[in-house]
């Protein structure tokens, strides 16, 4: 993993916590949410304030986040926002805490400027020791204060504030009048300056969790469905009809279809087809390479064409597949039939335009595990548990290409491969049941 870390492709964009100032407010958040504190001097934290570092010191990498189940964060200063979230639970925890951020931005920017904010994302779930405890999480609410409770505090003030102006009688109230300035003290004028944070709660019907092996539930859909990379015995008292394994790739690809949750690389709008099938190809074709030991480094396109003929013959079939759709694509070719028995089916497909496209592209990601890219964009836990298993000649072929190509334009990057245009009324029938038509059982 260190050539990982070098190349920031693990552990970047963190927030540098150096100065003693800030080491000493995130010890003081971190007594008050865990009774733990910190010896290190310098560390680095992401967008919930876990420190890689500190995981470390501590023994425990789940250290704000008890069980998996609860997140707690730290916030020290509003730039966490364009950092990561490390071992990450649930698909939806950084999204809820950078909306939170960003809703809050002006407030917290005040706040975190005397003191850290320490809070947590709170759902009527604390343990997860069985996978139906998963249909429990509907919702979940931020509750964030200062250490030393600032908002609690403003809130006090307000009411006093109140009093003060519509009681009988207060302007004589000594006791209430000195109230009134000792809090002041603490939380400034929060009648010019009035401090406080929207209360914010989140649906949280789709997702992805580490738990259980690796799962997806689908409950906010026409059709809903759990997809679990776990063991089946565990998901046999479910509150939901349908429940897949990763590898009944049948029922997956139906489930897909029918909740109308992908469209087809090839047909899709605004997009290069194409070029994004081309580069699949080779993904593919460095993964074979690679385990037969042919050298990648410094190999250009032309290079790689080259390869792909000499070892055509080697090569699996989701690479063939790609081709003949490749050629139909650029070429007039003959359209290739795909079901969703060919290995290379789930290659062919993206999310479709609807709120839950970046989950259905971490499900394709792992169903189509090859295409290195897509992984790391969507699913960084499965891409960094996979890249332990490569061959050193194909971590350096992934390094490499991840750091030249698509770091240096990830948002257009992301653009080129899931952005969206409308589709014609006359493509509805395609976008309903697909180019290969319904999709077997």
């Amino acid at each position: 993993m260190e050539r990982l870390i070098r190349s920031g492709l693990m552990f970047g964009n963190l927030v540098h916590v150096a100065s003693p100032a800030l080491v000493e407010r995130y010890n003081r958040a971190l007594k008050h949410l865990t009774g733990k504190t910190t010896q290190l001097t310098d560390f680095y934290i992401d967008i919930s304030g876990f420190s890689p570092e500190i995981g470390h010191e501590l023994g425990d990498p789940l250290y704000l986040n008890h069980a998996g189940v609860n997140r707690q964060f730290i916030l020290l200063t509003t730039d966490q926002k364009h950092a990561p979230l490390l071992n990450s639970q649930f698909s939806t925890s950084r999204g809820i805490l950078l909306q939170f951020i960003d809703e809050n931005e002006s407030a917290l920017f005040a706040l975190t400027a005397r003191d850290a904010m320490a809070g947590e994302l709170l759902n009527s779930v604390y343990t997860m020791d069985d996978p139906q405890r998963l249909f429990d999480i509907r919702r979940v609410r931020i509750e964030a204060d200062t250490v030393g409770g600032a908002l609690k505090q403003a809130d006090a003030l307000d009411d006093k504030v109140n009093r003060f102006l519509n009681e009988e009688d207060a302007w004589f109230d000594d006791v209430l009048i000195a109230e009134m300035i000792g809090l002041a003290n603490e939380t400034g004028d929060v009648v010019r300056n009035p401090i406080n944070l929207k209360e914010m709660s989140f649906d949280q019907r789709n997702f992805w969790t580490a738990h259980f092996g690796g799962t997806y539930l689908f409950q906010a859909v026409e059709h809903p469905a759990l997809i679990t990379g776990g063991r089946p015995e565990d998901f046999t008292r479910l509150p939901i009809k349908y429940a897949f394994h990763l590898r009944q790739r049948n029922q997956i690809a139906k489930f897909l279809e029918i909740n109308n949750l992908v469209e087809p690389i090839a047909k899709a709008r605004g997009i290069n087809a194409g070029a994004i099938l081309r580069q699949k190809m080779d993904f593919i074709l460095v993964d074979a390479l690679a385990a037969q030991g042919v050298p990648l480094s410094d190999r250009s396109r032309t290079d790689m064409r080259r390869l792909s003929r000499q070892y055509a013959q080697d090569l699996p079939e989701e690479f063939h597949v790609l081709a003949a759709l490749v050629n139909w694509a650029e070429n007039g070719g003959p359209w290739p039939r795909i079901t969703s028995d060919s290995p290379a089916y789930f290659y062919t497909l993206r999310a479709a335009n609807h709120p839950d496209a970046d989950l259905v592209n971490m499900l394709l990601s792992e169903l189509s595990p090859k295409d290195i890219r897509q992984l790391f964009i969507c699913h960084k836990p499965q891409f960094y548990d996979r890249y332990a298993t490569w061959s050193e000649e194909k971590k350096g072929f992934v390094v490499d290409f991840l750091v030249n190509e698509y770091q240096m334009d990830k948002v257009g990057t992301r653009k080129a491969l899931f952005g969206f245009e409308a589709v014609p009324a006359e493509d509805d029938l395609i976008a309903r049941v697909g180019p290969w038509g319904a999709v077997r059982r």
